[in-house]
Protein backbone atom coordinates (compact mmCIF):
# COMPACT_ATOMS: atom_id res chain seq x y z
CA UNK A 1 0.00 0.00 0.00
CA UNK A 2 2.82 2.42 0.86
CA UNK A 3 4.49 1.71 -2.48
CA UNK A 4 1.18 2.42 -4.30
CA UNK A 5 0.85 5.90 -2.77
CA UNK A 6 4.56 6.57 -3.27
CA UNK A 7 4.25 5.68 -6.96
CA UNK A 8 1.29 7.96 -7.70
CA UNK A 9 2.06 10.90 -5.40
CA UNK A 10 4.19 13.78 -6.62
CA UNK A 11 7.81 13.43 -5.45
CA UNK A 12 9.24 16.10 -3.19
CA UNK A 13 11.94 18.65 -3.75
CA UNK A 14 15.06 17.96 -1.69
CA UNK A 15 14.21 18.91 1.88
CA UNK A 16 10.53 19.39 1.02
CA UNK A 17 7.48 17.93 2.72
CA UNK A 18 3.81 17.27 2.13
CA UNK A 19 1.42 19.75 3.79
CA UNK A 20 -1.09 18.20 6.19
CA UNK A 21 -4.52 19.76 6.53
CA UNK A 22 -3.59 23.04 4.85
CA UNK A 23 -4.77 21.97 1.39
CA UNK A 24 -8.12 20.47 2.35
CA UNK A 25 -11.10 22.82 2.82
CA UNK A 26 -12.44 20.25 5.30
CA UNK A 27 -9.50 20.42 7.69
CA UNK A 28 -7.23 17.61 8.77
CA UNK A 29 -7.56 14.17 10.35
CA UNK A 30 -3.85 13.89 11.15
CA UNK A 31 -2.99 12.58 14.59
CA UNK A 32 -0.62 14.34 16.94
CA UNK A 33 -1.08 17.78 15.41
CA UNK A 34 1.03 17.09 12.32
CA UNK A 35 1.21 19.90 9.79
CA UNK A 36 3.59 18.22 7.35
CA UNK A 37 4.98 14.81 6.46
CA UNK A 38 7.42 13.17 4.08
CA UNK A 39 5.33 10.00 3.93
CA UNK A 40 2.93 9.90 0.93
CA UNK A 41 0.76 7.31 2.69
CA UNK A 42 0.22 9.73 5.59
CA UNK A 43 -0.70 12.44 3.07
CA UNK A 44 -3.23 10.14 1.38
CA UNK A 45 -4.77 9.16 4.72
CA UNK A 46 -5.12 12.79 5.76
CA UNK A 47 -6.82 13.88 2.53
CA UNK A 48 -9.15 10.87 2.29
CA UNK A 49 -10.10 11.16 5.95
CA UNK A 50 -10.68 14.91 5.86
CA UNK A 51 -12.84 14.51 2.74
CA UNK A 52 -14.86 11.55 3.98
CA UNK A 53 -17.58 10.66 1.42
CA UNK A 54 -15.86 13.10 -0.93
CA UNK A 55 -13.21 10.78 -2.34
CA UNK A 56 -13.04 12.32 -5.79
CA UNK A 57 -12.09 15.67 -4.27
CA UNK A 58 -9.36 13.97 -2.21
CA UNK A 59 -7.85 12.45 -5.35
CA UNK A 60 -7.99 15.81 -7.10
CA UNK A 61 -6.19 17.49 -4.21
CA UNK A 62 -3.48 14.84 -4.24
CA UNK A 63 -3.20 15.08 -7.99
CA UNK A 64 -3.08 18.86 -8.41
CA UNK A 65 -3.15 20.88 -5.21
CA UNK A 66 -1.87 18.60 -2.48
CA UNK A 67 1.86 19.10 -2.83
CA UNK A 68 3.18 22.67 -2.82
CA UNK A 69 6.73 21.23 -2.55
CA UNK A 70 6.43 19.02 -5.65
CA UNK A 71 9.52 18.20 -7.67
CA UNK A 72 8.36 19.66 -11.00
CA UNK A 73 7.67 23.38 -10.45
CA UNK A 74 7.71 24.08 -14.20
CA UNK A 75 4.15 22.78 -14.58
CA UNK A 76 1.77 25.09 -12.73
CA UNK A 77 -1.99 24.68 -12.65
CA UNK A 78 -4.47 27.07 -11.16
CA UNK A 79 -6.91 25.78 -8.60
CA UNK A 80 -9.32 27.38 -6.15
CA UNK A 81 -6.76 27.04 -3.33
CA UNK A 82 -3.84 28.60 -5.20
CA UNK A 83 -1.03 27.68 -7.58
CA UNK A 84 0.26 24.13 -7.24
CA UNK A 85 2.21 21.66 -9.31
CA UNK A 86 1.60 18.04 -10.11
CA UNK A 87 1.97 15.24 -12.64
CA UNK A 88 -1.81 14.79 -13.07
CA UNK A 89 -1.92 11.06 -12.46
CA UNK A 90 -5.72 11.02 -12.34
CA UNK A 91 -6.85 14.22 -14.07
CA UNK A 92 -5.70 15.60 -17.38
CA UNK A 93 -4.31 19.17 -17.19
CA UNK A 94 -6.19 20.13 -20.36
CA UNK A 95 -9.59 20.36 -18.72
CA UNK A 96 -11.34 20.06 -15.40
CA UNK A 97 -14.18 17.99 -16.87
CA UNK A 98 -15.07 16.28 -20.11
CA UNK A 99 -18.61 15.86 -21.41
CA UNK A 100 -20.02 13.58 -24.03
CA UNK A 101 -23.49 13.16 -25.49
CA UNK A 102 -25.04 9.72 -25.69
CA UNK A 103 -28.29 8.53 -27.22
CA UNK A 104 -28.18 5.19 -25.45
CA UNK A 105 -30.93 5.68 -22.91
CA UNK A 106 -34.53 4.78 -22.25
CA UNK A 107 -37.65 6.48 -21.01
CA UNK A 108 -41.25 5.46 -20.49
CA UNK A 109 -44.51 7.37 -20.42
CA UNK A 110 -47.88 5.79 -19.68
CA UNK A 111 -51.12 7.65 -19.23
CA UNK A 112 -54.87 7.36 -18.98
CA UNK A 113 -57.01 10.31 -20.07
CA UNK A 114 -60.72 10.77 -19.32
CA UNK A 115 -62.71 13.53 -21.01
CA UNK A 116 -66.29 14.68 -20.43
CA UNK A 117 -67.74 17.21 -22.88
CA UNK A 118 -71.03 19.08 -23.00
CA UNK A 119 -71.81 20.97 -26.19
CA UNK A 120 -73.58 24.31 -26.07
CA UNK A 121 -77.21 23.59 -25.18
CA UNK A 122 -79.52 25.58 -22.92
CA UNK A 123 -76.79 28.19 -22.61
CA UNK A 124 -74.19 25.86 -21.08
CA UNK A 125 -70.99 24.38 -22.53
CA UNK A 126 -68.13 22.71 -20.67
CA UNK A 127 -65.18 20.33 -20.94
CA UNK A 128 -63.69 18.28 -18.09
CA UNK A 129 -60.39 16.42 -18.46
CA UNK A 130 -58.46 14.15 -16.10
CA UNK A 131 -55.07 12.59 -16.81
CA UNK A 132 -53.33 9.95 -14.74
CA UNK A 133 -49.79 9.46 -15.97
CA UNK A 134 -46.24 8.49 -15.06
CA UNK A 135 -43.09 9.54 -16.89
CA UNK A 136 -39.82 7.73 -16.07
CA UNK A 137 -36.30 8.42 -17.34
CA UNK A 138 -32.68 8.49 -16.25
CA UNK A 139 -32.24 12.19 -17.02
CA UNK A 140 -34.76 14.87 -17.98
CA UNK A 141 -32.42 17.65 -19.11
CA UNK A 142 -32.19 18.44 -22.81
CA UNK A 143 -28.83 18.09 -24.56
CA UNK A 144 -28.57 21.87 -24.84
CA UNK A 145 -28.54 22.19 -21.03
CA UNK A 146 -25.04 22.60 -19.63
CA UNK A 147 -23.48 20.91 -16.62
CA UNK A 148 -24.65 23.67 -14.28
CA UNK A 149 -28.12 24.13 -15.77
CA UNK A 150 -31.38 22.26 -15.73
CA UNK A 151 -32.86 20.67 -12.63
CA UNK A 152 -29.90 18.54 -11.63
CA UNK A 153 -30.77 15.45 -13.64
CA UNK A 154 -27.27 14.84 -14.97
CA UNK A 155 -25.81 11.35 -15.11
CA UNK A 156 -23.73 10.95 -11.95
CA UNK A 157 -22.11 7.60 -12.74
CA UNK A 158 -21.47 7.18 -16.46
CA UNK A 159 -20.73 3.47 -15.90
CA UNK A 160 -24.16 2.98 -14.34
CA UNK A 161 -26.56 5.51 -15.92
CA UNK A 162 -29.63 3.54 -14.84
CA UNK A 163 -28.81 4.25 -11.19
CA UNK A 164 -30.60 7.57 -11.74
CA UNK A 165 -33.72 6.03 -13.25
CA UNK A 166 -36.74 7.57 -11.55
CA UNK A 167 -39.77 9.78 -12.19
CA UNK A 168 -39.03 12.52 -14.69
CA UNK A 169 -38.47 16.07 -13.49
CA UNK A 170 -41.69 17.05 -15.29
CA UNK A 171 -43.78 14.08 -14.11
CA UNK A 172 -47.28 15.02 -12.92
CA UNK A 173 -49.19 12.01 -11.68
CA UNK A 174 -52.62 13.69 -11.59
CA UNK A 175 -53.94 16.56 -13.68
CA UNK A 176 -57.45 18.02 -13.72
CA UNK A 177 -58.59 20.85 -15.96
CA UNK A 178 -61.95 22.22 -16.96
CA UNK A 179 -63.39 25.07 -19.02
CA UNK A 180 -66.94 26.34 -19.35
CA UNK A 181 -69.19 28.96 -20.92
CA UNK A 182 -72.45 29.90 -19.20
CA UNK A 183 -74.93 32.34 -20.75
CA UNK A 184 -76.64 34.06 -17.82
CA UNK A 185 -80.45 33.56 -17.97
CA UNK A 186 -81.41 37.25 -17.75
CA UNK A 187 -83.06 39.43 -20.37
CA UNK A 188 -85.36 39.23 -23.34
CA UNK A 189 -86.49 35.67 -24.19
CA UNK A 190 -84.53 34.30 -21.18
CA UNK A 191 -85.68 32.56 -18.04
CA UNK A 192 -85.62 35.78 -16.03
CA UNK A 193 -87.25 38.97 -17.40
CA UNK A 194 -88.38 37.18 -20.54
CA UNK A 195 -90.59 40.12 -21.62
CA UNK A 196 -88.09 42.87 -20.83
CA UNK A 197 -88.07 45.88 -23.15
CA UNK A 198 -85.02 46.76 -25.18
CA UNK A 199 -83.64 49.20 -22.64
CA UNK A 200 -83.84 46.71 -19.76
CA UNK A 201 -82.49 43.95 -21.99
CA UNK A 202 -79.53 46.17 -22.93
CA UNK A 203 -78.65 46.37 -19.23
CA UNK A 204 -79.30 42.85 -17.92
CA UNK A 205 -79.40 40.67 -21.01
CA UNK A 206 -76.66 39.00 -23.02
CA UNK A 207 -74.15 38.50 -20.20
CA UNK A 208 -71.84 35.51 -20.47
CA UNK A 209 -69.64 33.92 -17.79
CA UNK A 210 -66.63 31.80 -18.80
CA UNK A 211 -63.86 30.16 -16.88
CA UNK A 212 -60.82 27.92 -16.74
CA UNK A 213 -59.74 25.77 -13.79
CA UNK A 214 -56.67 23.59 -13.30
CA UNK A 215 -55.33 21.41 -10.48
CA UNK A 216 -52.31 19.11 -10.48
CA UNK A 217 -50.42 16.95 -8.05
CA UNK A 218 -46.88 18.01 -7.22
CA UNK A 219 -43.69 17.88 -9.25
CA UNK A 220 -40.86 15.66 -7.98
CA UNK A 221 -37.71 17.04 -6.40
CA UNK A 222 -34.28 15.71 -5.43
CA UNK A 223 -32.29 16.55 -2.31
CA UNK A 224 -28.74 17.54 -3.22
CA UNK A 225 -25.83 15.59 -1.76
CA UNK A 226 -24.57 18.75 -0.14
CA UNK A 227 -21.06 19.63 -1.30
CA UNK A 228 -19.89 16.00 -1.37
CA UNK A 229 -18.48 14.36 -4.51
CA UNK A 230 -18.41 10.62 -3.84
CA UNK A 231 -18.65 9.48 -7.45
CA UNK A 232 -18.16 12.36 -9.87
CA UNK A 233 -15.82 15.23 -9.06
CA UNK A 234 -17.95 17.97 -10.63
CA UNK A 235 -21.45 16.59 -9.93
CA UNK A 236 -22.31 16.17 -6.28
CA UNK A 237 -25.01 13.56 -6.78
CA UNK A 238 -28.16 13.05 -4.77
CA UNK A 239 -28.65 12.47 -1.07
CA UNK A 240 -30.09 9.22 0.28
CA UNK A 241 -33.24 9.44 2.38
CA UNK A 242 -32.59 7.75 5.72
CA UNK A 243 -35.74 8.76 7.61
CA UNK A 244 -39.45 9.45 6.95
CA UNK A 245 -40.44 12.93 5.78
CA UNK A 246 -43.75 14.56 4.89
CA UNK A 247 -43.79 17.12 2.10
CA UNK A 248 -46.20 19.85 1.06
CA UNK A 249 -46.41 23.48 2.19
CA UNK A 250 -45.84 24.13 5.89
CA UNK A 251 -45.19 27.14 8.10
CA UNK A 252 -43.28 25.64 10.98
CA UNK A 253 -41.39 28.60 12.44
CA UNK A 254 -38.18 28.46 14.50
CA UNK A 255 -37.32 25.39 16.55
CA UNK A 256 -36.68 25.41 20.28
CA UNK A 257 -33.19 26.76 19.71
CA UNK A 258 -34.51 29.68 17.67
CA UNK A 259 -33.12 28.22 14.44
CA UNK A 260 -35.24 28.55 11.33
CA UNK A 261 -37.82 31.01 10.07
CA UNK A 262 -41.54 31.29 9.41
CA UNK A 263 -40.93 31.08 5.68
CA UNK A 264 -42.99 28.46 3.82
CA UNK A 265 -41.22 25.12 3.95
CA UNK A 266 -41.36 21.92 1.91
CA UNK A 267 -41.18 19.69 4.98
CA UNK A 268 -43.69 19.17 7.77
CA UNK A 269 -40.93 19.01 10.35
CA UNK A 270 -39.12 22.02 8.91
CA UNK A 271 -35.37 22.27 9.05
CA UNK A 272 -35.14 19.12 11.17
CA UNK A 273 -35.88 17.19 7.97
CA UNK A 274 -32.25 17.76 6.94
CA UNK A 275 -31.31 15.05 9.42
CA UNK A 276 -33.48 12.57 7.49
CA UNK A 277 -31.05 12.61 4.56
CA UNK A 278 -27.57 11.16 4.36
CA UNK A 279 -24.68 11.35 1.93
CA UNK A 280 -24.42 8.87 -0.91
CA UNK A 281 -21.45 6.52 -0.75
CA UNK A 282 -18.61 6.38 -3.33
CA UNK A 283 -19.89 5.05 -6.63
CA UNK A 284 -23.53 5.74 -5.79
CA UNK A 285 -25.90 8.15 -7.49
CA UNK A 286 -28.26 8.64 -4.56
CA UNK A 287 -32.05 8.97 -4.59
CA UNK A 288 -33.41 11.00 -7.51
CA UNK A 289 -36.86 12.64 -7.54
CA UNK A 290 -38.07 10.66 -4.54
CA UNK A 291 -40.00 13.59 -3.02
CA UNK A 292 -43.04 15.56 -4.19
CA UNK A 293 -43.85 19.21 -3.69
CA UNK A 294 -47.17 21.06 -3.79
CA UNK A 295 -49.07 21.05 -7.06
CA UNK A 296 -50.67 23.84 -9.07
CA UNK A 297 -54.15 25.26 -8.53
CA UNK A 298 -55.78 28.12 -10.38
CA UNK A 299 -59.20 29.43 -11.44
CA UNK A 300 -59.69 32.15 -14.08
CA UNK A 301 -63.07 33.75 -14.80
CA UNK A 302 -64.37 36.13 -17.43
CA UNK A 303 -67.61 38.14 -17.63
CA UNK A 304 -68.59 39.56 -21.01
CA UNK A 305 -71.47 41.29 -22.79
CA UNK A 306 -72.01 42.35 -26.38
CA UNK A 307 -74.32 45.11 -27.65
CA UNK A 308 -75.31 45.15 -31.31
CA UNK A 309 -75.38 48.65 -32.74
CA UNK A 310 -78.86 49.82 -33.85
CA UNK A 311 -77.53 51.35 -37.04
CA UNK A 312 -75.99 48.15 -38.39
CA UNK A 313 -76.11 44.51 -37.28
CA UNK A 314 -72.48 43.88 -38.22
CA UNK A 315 -71.33 46.54 -35.73
CA UNK A 316 -71.11 45.65 -32.05
CA UNK A 317 -69.57 46.80 -28.79
CA UNK A 318 -68.12 44.20 -26.42
CA UNK A 319 -67.24 44.61 -22.75
CA UNK A 320 -65.00 42.08 -20.95
CA UNK A 321 -63.96 41.76 -17.31
CA UNK A 322 -61.40 39.01 -16.71
CA UNK A 323 -59.91 37.85 -13.42
CA UNK A 324 -56.88 35.54 -13.26
CA UNK A 325 -56.35 33.43 -10.12
CA UNK A 326 -59.74 34.39 -8.73
CA UNK A 327 -59.09 32.73 -5.38
CA UNK A 328 -55.66 34.41 -5.11
CA UNK A 329 -54.24 30.98 -4.31
CA UNK A 330 -50.52 30.53 -3.67
CA UNK A 331 -48.75 27.37 -4.75
CA UNK A 332 -44.99 27.17 -4.22
CA UNK A 333 -42.51 25.89 -6.79
CA UNK A 334 -40.79 22.80 -5.41
CA UNK A 335 -37.74 23.50 -7.56
CA UNK A 336 -37.23 26.73 -5.62
CA UNK A 337 -36.99 24.87 -2.31
CA UNK A 338 -33.62 24.83 -0.58
CA UNK A 339 -33.02 21.09 -0.94
CA UNK A 340 -29.28 21.29 -0.34
CA UNK A 341 -28.41 18.59 2.17
CA UNK A 342 -25.22 20.41 3.09
CA UNK A 343 -27.54 22.63 5.11
CA UNK A 344 -28.20 19.90 7.68
CA UNK A 345 -28.23 20.87 11.33
CA UNK A 346 -25.24 18.63 11.86
CA UNK A 347 -23.23 20.98 9.66
CA UNK A 348 -24.62 24.09 11.37
CA UNK A 349 -26.20 25.59 8.25
CA UNK A 350 -29.73 24.21 8.39
CA UNK A 351 -31.71 27.38 9.14
CA UNK A 352 -33.13 27.58 5.58
CA UNK A 353 -33.34 23.91 4.65
CA UNK A 354 -36.60 23.27 2.77
CA UNK A 355 -37.57 26.93 2.48
CA UNK A 356 -39.38 27.96 -0.72
CA UNK A 357 -38.23 31.03 -2.64
CA UNK A 358 -40.58 30.97 -5.66
CA UNK A 359 -44.14 30.18 -6.67
CA UNK A 360 -45.96 28.40 -9.48
CA UNK A 361 -48.81 30.91 -9.29
CA UNK A 362 -49.15 34.66 -9.80
CA UNK A 363 -51.21 36.98 -7.59
CA UNK A 364 -54.79 37.77 -8.59
CA UNK A 365 -54.91 40.05 -11.62
CA UNK A 366 -57.92 41.80 -13.19
CA UNK A 367 -58.23 43.34 -16.62
CA UNK A 368 -61.01 45.21 -18.37
CA UNK A 369 -61.58 45.64 -22.09
CA UNK A 370 -64.00 47.53 -24.30
CA UNK A 371 -63.90 46.62 -28.00
CA UNK A 372 -65.82 47.93 -30.97
CA UNK A 373 -66.16 45.49 -33.86
CA UNK A 374 -67.26 46.29 -37.40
Amino acid sequence: MQKYWADITQPLNPGGSYAIGANSPYGSCAQGGLNSTKNPTTLAFDLLCANSLNESLSIEEMDVSGVPDALNPSETYYYHLGNYTGPNVFYSPQYTSLYGLRTVTNANYNAMEVTLQHKMTHGIQFDFNYTYSHSIDISSDAERVGAWGGLGGQIINSWDPSAGRASSDFDLRHQLNSNFIFELPFGRNRWVARDANRFVDAVIGGWQLSGLARWTSGFPVTVDNGGQYPTNYQLEGHADQVGPVQTGTYYTGPNNNGVGSTAPNLFANGILAANDFGYAFPGETGARNNLRGPGFFGVDLGLAKRWKMPWKDTHSLQFRWEVFNVTNSVRFDVQSANAYEGGSLANGNGANFGNFSGTLTNPRIMQFALRYEF
